[in-house]
């Protein structure tokens, strides 16, 4: 696709919109006293791609039946997802910074079907998600619905063999109304994937089960967009996955690329520093 003035401000527009959703994961952070902070910003950017320009979707009417499903498989992702909804209008974001941490919070570390409006499954057991979406997926075509069902992953439970059967599934289905987004950093709890079970070359793994495969630079807000809007065309007969390479800890050199950060904390002092690190990647800066 080639950008016209109008989809360059668009650009530009959910550039900043990241820029917002990543300081909002840091106040989560000092609130809560703890989050998955490596994870939630390596995706933001397909999270803000996904919620503010490809889901139909209506934040106050969170069961809208047209709606596009989204499945968060990597759960333990929910700081983004929490924070994109609040963002969106499901709930004031007092809410969250209110009870977060608390004992019974509602926003817990892993999301809570019923507990949080807009949250359409529960997840945190990795590898689940994209099975359930592909149950998902397969309702709405018995039902004859025209509803996409979106789902993001992490490459760590892209080695989990749930995740393959459900990818040869998908793909023996047909089902052309299924995006998964593949938070692809190359880090887990544990360190590096390639060191751990090498994926590569995950690209072929994908196409060899049968998928239409869109591999980019998932910090890029123009490529995810891209990939969005190719991945949104349906009668392919095939699903699609999106492989988005990304980078751990994205907007906070010091957080970036390290398995430290795969889950932390921040304190008042570090959330400033951190908001200044954000500030330089504002683009109307």
């Amino acid at each position: 696709m080639n950008l016209s003035e109008k989809d360059e401000n668009l650009i530009a527009h959910l550039k900043q919109k990241a820029v917002q959703i990543r300081k909002m994961l840091l106040k989560l952070a000092y609130c809560a006293g703890s989050l998955h902070l490596g994870g939630d910003l390596s995706m933001t950017d397909m999270m803000v791609g996904a919620f503010y320009h490809a889901m139909r979707h209506k934040p106050l009417e969170p069961n809208w039946e047209d709606r596009d499903r989204f499945v968060l498989s990597k759960g333990h992702g929910a700081g983004c997802l929490y924070a994109v909804l609040a963002d969106q209008g499901y709930f004031p974001a007092e809410e969250l910074w209110e009870d977060a941490g608390k004992p019974l919070t509602h926003f817990g570390t892993h999301p809570c079907k019923g507990k949080v409006p807009g949250i359409e499954v529960s997840t945190g057991s990795l590898g689940h998600g994209l099975s359930i979406a592909v149950g998902m997926a397969l309702a709405a075509r018995f039902k004859k619905q025209t509803h996409r069902i979106l789902t993001l992953i992490g490459d760590g439970e892209s080695q989990e063999g749930s995740i393959w059967e459900a990818a040869m599934a998908a793909a023996s289905y047909q089902l052309d109304n299924l995006i998964c987004l593949v938070d692809r950093n190359r880090l887990s709890l544990d360190g590096w994937t390639e060191d751990l079970m090498a994926l590569e070359p995950l690209d072929k793994k994908w196409e060899a089960f049968g998928w239409r495969v869109i591999k980019i630079d998932g910090n890029d807000m123009e490529q995810v967009i891209d990939a969005l809007i190719e991945a949104s065309a349906q009668n392919q007969k095939k699903p699609t996955v999106i492989l988005g390479y990304t980078t751990k800890g994205k907007g906070i050199p010091f957080m970036e690329n390290d398995p430290k950060w795969h889950s932390g904390t921040v304190d008042a002092k570090m959330l400033e520093k951190c908001c200044e690190c954000l500030e330089l990647t504002d683009p109307q800066n």
